[in-house]
């Protein structure tokens, strides 16, 4: 089996986003804010605003797309990254795909000089709290309602330390 790779998606890359968004929307509509409906009536304008708002990341196996993730930064804490909008596709899932994924974003925002990597996990979500942590995110006290519709569990903010000691405890979030 060939390898897995990831790479950050450009302006120009606008279209194999959409589609991979859409499939993931389509497949796991629980899992987004945003439906399929809405985001297929966007046009080629707004898909390359979106790709210059935040960085993606495409993971690949031999040129086909498993999953997606985003970068962005955090409005309120200046020297923290946020990942958000994390997909596996299905025949995927459990391969290595999502750590490649949120190594790739940590290792990226490492380079960008931020000290900490936030991701927002629904708090009864145990799998993913599960990943998270096993990765080295720490949960927070900072807590809010999930953006998903129809949801009304909530989501805790868990916090990875991007500096040399992944064990230390994360700045207040």
């Amino acid at each position: 089996m060939s390898e897995i790779t990831v790479r950050p998606l450009g302006e120009e890359d606008w279209q194999q986003y959409r589609d991979t968004r859409l499939t993931a929307l389509r497949e796991s509509p629980e899992a987004f804010a945003a439906t399929v409906d809405e985001e297929q009536a966007f046009d080629e304008d707004f898909w390359r605003l979106r790709m210059t708002r935040s960085t993606r990341l495409l993971a690949e196996r031999d040129g086909s797309p498993l999953g997606i993730v985003s970068l962005g930064r955090s409005d309120e804490r200046p020297q923290t990254s946020e990942l958000f909008g994390l997909w596996v596709s299905p025949d995927a899932r459990g391969s290595g795909v999502a750590t490649e994924l949120v190594r790739a974003g940590a290792n990226l925002a490492r380079q960008q000089g931020q000290t900490q990597l936030a991701y927002w996990v629904g708090s009864d979500n145990g799998r993913a709290v599960a990943f998270a942590s096993g990765f080295g995110f720490r949960p927070t006290a900072d807590r809010r309602p999930m953006r998903v519709q129809g949801d009304d569990e909530d989501e805790v903010a868990m916090v990875l330390a991007l500096g040399g000691d992944r064990g230390s405890a994360p700045v207040e979030f």
